[in-house]
């Protein structure tokens, strides 16, 4: 093979590579060879059928063949010779003038990861900040709970519903006197005040009582899902079949028992666990940015275009999806896109980070478990419906990028804790408000994959307008393998209720409203 270089500019390689008609034919000699056994001719016993009626019969497809393979080998063999580690799969073209029994030119251009100095992990001081649970917060959170278990109790007779009572409705909802699909339902219990249904249709249950026949006015919101009802004026002809009050509930190990616990300190016990687990969570997400700036502070170098392009792409994607569930979508775009080279910025810090990260976790033997990976698989593999998991596992199997995508998490949380086993690490006792406070402060790392890795690499700067940027959340996003078996999407119907979950019957219910997607959390 003869080899050319025609580009060496920073990171940028191109290549031009002569393969001889010789070392085609010598792999279409050998295919024929391999494949003769199997073929099959009339006249001919198996495994005797000669050479030259073989290349009749499968002359184009082994030519193909030959050519592909010839082709990797000496692309692979060119990365092995130059010491080159490509940033992304590599643009190879045959050339257009070529003919089968000739020799083969074929043109390469791909972009190189840089050589990176030691990382430097050795000095490292971090600071974690420590907060103990609030039995304040632990009392508030089992109230919210109490309150989220109301039972409620048949009304006096007469009684007339008012807010925070439950009614119990058959319902029939129409548009210009013609009842719509999904718009009927029975036995629905609402109650008033819970904003579970679309405005001034709970309003008009006020005072609603036992047995009443009633015919309620609403119009549909603009961005209601079912296109033939966005902005539908519309009646709903209801019969109140049962008023019920709410009854108390008193916190104590009665109440505990019924959550199928044994008693109340057991209640609180979990609620003090779950609280002390968020905010471990929230004092590693601290810990690491800090860990992941001192870095960043400490390494410089050059990063492949090809890679930030893509980087970049994956943030304006995810921003502009959230942009289009603003009040005011277009004012959204418009800011993001005004802030579009504060987000390349971004993604050159994410992508450098990341292989920064690579080349640590590298050169100190981390890796992730076939174990280890069969576990990410069959996590990822249950999201998808039965039918779709195996589907879904062969995708991973046989798409290295998309493994190492699902890998990458896991991956960039082991080198991060063995970073922390480097770091010098001093303990400070703070408030959860103070704590809260200082990640706030640091406006949202943007949520990724950056080469590879999902990463929270980068500061995003501050802004005062109408687009949804990331949020402070506590929980990182998680990132799905873009696989090819799709999940089964949600059925959409139409009536009038607002709330995030169906009810689980929807033959006897309004449809919920979907509520708008939140922002990625940040970690």
């Amino acid at each position: 093979m003869k080899t050319v270089e025609t580009e060496n500019e920073g990171l940028k390689r191109a290549y031009t590579l002569t393969i001889p008609a010789k070392d085609i034919d010598a792999r279409v000699d050998g295919e024929v060879k391999r494949i003769a056994p199997q073929v099959r001719m009339p006249g001919f016993r198996p495994g005797k059928v000669p050479a030259n009626l073989i290349r009749k019969m499968h002359g184009e497809a082994i030519m193909r063949d030959a050519l592909n393979t010839a082709v990797q080998d000496s692309v692979n063999s060119l990365l092995g010779e130059k010491k080159i580690r490509p940033a992304m799969q590599p643009e190879v073209e045959l050339d257009e003038t070529y003919e089968p029994g000739k020799d083969a030119t074929i043109h390469v251009k791909l972009e190189a990861l840089p050589d990176i100095k030691a990382p430097k992990i050795d000095g490292l001081k971090l600071e974690r900040l420590i907060v103990e649970p609030d039995e304040k917060q632990v009392d508030e959170q089992i109230e919210q709970l109490a309150k989220s278990q109301t039972r409620y109790d048949d009304a006096k007779k007469g009684h007339k519903a008012a807010t925070g009572d439950q009614v119990v409705i058959d319902f029939v909802g129409k548009v210009d006197g013609v009842a719509f699909d999904g718009g009927t339902g029975e036995d629905m219990a609402v109650v008033i005040g819970s904003g579970q249904l679309i405005p001034g249709f709970e309003d008009q249950l006020v005072g609603v009582k036992l047995g009443d026949e009633k015919q309620l006015n609403v119009t549909f919101p603009n961005d209601y899902p079912a296109e033939n009802l966005k902005g539908a004026a519309a009646t709903f002809d209801i019969t109140v079949k049962a008023v019920k009050v709410a009854g108390d509930t008193k916190i104590d190990d009665e109440f505990a028992k019924q959550l199928g616990l044994k008693g109340l300190d057991q209640l609180k016990g979990l609620i003090r666990d779950q609280q002390q687990q968020e905010l471990n969570g929230l004092t590693r997400t601290h810990m690491k940015r800090r860990l992941l700036d001192i870095l960043a502070a400490d390494h410089d170098f050059d990063v492949p275009p090809s890679m930030v392009e893509a980087e970049y792409e994956n943030i304006m994607a995810q921003l502009r999806h959230e942009a289009s569930h603003e009040a005011d979508p277009e004012a959204a775009l418009k800011e993001i896109e005004g802030d579009a080279d504060d987000y390349r910025n971004i993604a050159v810090r994410r992508v450098r980070l990341g292989l920064l990260l690579s080349e640590i976790g590298a050169e100190n033997g981390i890796e992730v478990s076939n174990q280890e990976m069969n576990r990410l698989i069959g996590q990822a593999a249950s999201q998808y419906q039965p039918k779709d998991r195996d589907m879904f596992v062969r995708y991973i199997q046989e798409n290295p990028m998309a493994a190492a995508q699902l890998r990458a998490p896991l991956y960039e949380d082991k080198v991060v804790d063995f970073l922390f086993g480097k770091a010098e690490v001093t303990e400070r006792t703070v408030t959860r408000d103070v704590l809260e406070a200082d990640l706030e402060s640091e406006e949202g790392h943007v949520h990724g994959p950056g080469c590879g890795h999902d990463h929270d690499h980068d500061n995003k700067p501050a802004k005062k307008a109408a687009a949804k940027k990331p949020a402070a959340k506590n929980a990182e996003p998680k990132e799905e393998a873009k696989a090819e078996p799709k999940k089964a999407a949600a059925k959409k119907a139409a009536a009038p209720a607002k709330a995030e979950k169906a009810p689980a019957k929807a033959e006897k219910a309004p449809a919920k409203k979907p509520a708008a997607k939140k922002a990625p959390a940040k970690k």
